[in-house]
């Protein structure tokens, strides 16, 4: 079992740091949120007065945050955890960032002495809170093996992308390519109900034909054609439309930088920004749906 300092508790961290627990690591949280920690104590979670804390003894520092920014910040800013890490320490950030940011920080680190990987999760908040959470790791081979160490503790699949960046890379492109499913997805269901079909049998025709997708078979947009799925639950997330929004953008910024040509992830984008400006930021991704739906 390791010692691990945890730095981010929000809808993913929270739940993330609760399995560490679960599976009996040493486990020092610190969040802005005196709630969060409150929770993580209670699940048997020591806490971190300070944010220099969690290195204190630390085997694994890991972050979830929310943006490049503030990962830049924790890590190398004024009084930065770069000034108390010890070379001893393996640094798994776990937030969707930008590549850049991602090896910035990981340069930064290295130069002080300090091993670090990204390794940025897909699954969702529901895949946070069942440890089965995709895990897509960038870094060496021999920080990836020691991350690997406790990453089964959260997660179910555990990739090593490549060098520092590539988990950011690898998970932007799923998640455009996810948004462009949904969208097609949706306009697909919601123009066979137009012409009268049931959206349930529509679906199962599909999915027995060459439109199989995960989004139709595992996370259907239309309501009431999978129970479990958010369209059902009156799109609760799941994972928020500003989440994706964010990922989107941070695909499309990559996208400049190696003159990749993503047409279809730039309208995903325009599309998800579309219902940011509707209000419906704290939707379901799925959530689309009802811009092709609502007349």
């Amino acid at each position: 079992m390791a010692n691990i300092g945890f730095i981010g508790l929000g809808n993913m961290g929270g739940p993330m740091a609760c399995n560490l627990v679960k599976a009996g690591h040493s486990v020092t949280v610190f969040d802005l949120s005196a709630d969060a920690m409150a929770h993580l104590a209670a699940q048997g979670a020591q806490t971190a007065s300070d944010v220099t804390k969690v290195c204190e003894g630390a085997d694994y520092v890991i972050s979830m945050l929310p943006a490049g920014k503030h990962v830049r910040a924790i890590y190398c800013g004024e009084n930065g955890l770069i000034n108390h890490l010890d070379p001893s320490t393996l640094v798994i950030d776990c937030s969707t960032i930008d590549a850049e940011s991602a090896q910035f920080v990981g340069k930064a680190l290295g130069d002080a002495g300090v091993k670090f990987v990204d390794a940025p999760v897909s699954g969702g908040v529901a895949g946070a809170a069942a440890g089965t959470l995709t895990f897509i790791v960038g870094g060496s081979q021999s920080d990836f093996d020691s991350a690997n160490s406790v990453l089964p503790d959260m997660g179910k699949n555990i990739f090593h992308a490549g060098d520092i960046g590539a988990g950011q890379v690898a998970k932007i492109c799923n998640n455009m390519l996810l948004s462009i499913l949904m969208a097609g997805t949706s306009e697909a269901l919601q123009m066979g109900i137009d012409h009268g079909l049931d959206p349930k049998v529509l679906s199962e025709i599909m999915l027995n034909s060459s439109g199989r997708n995960w989004t139709l078979e595992l996370y259907n947009p239309c309501p009431d054609v999978l129970e479990n799925a958010p369209s059902s639950n009156d799109y609760k997330p799941g994972f928020m439309v500003d989440l994706m929004a964010k990922d989107l953008g941070l695909a499309q910024q990559a996208a400049q930088q190696t003159n990749s040509a993503t047409p279809m992830g730039a309208l995903a984008k325009n599309l998800y920004n579309l219902m940011q400006n509707q209000g419906k930021g704290s939707e379901d991704f799925s959530a689309i749906f009802k811009l092709f739906s609502e007349k």
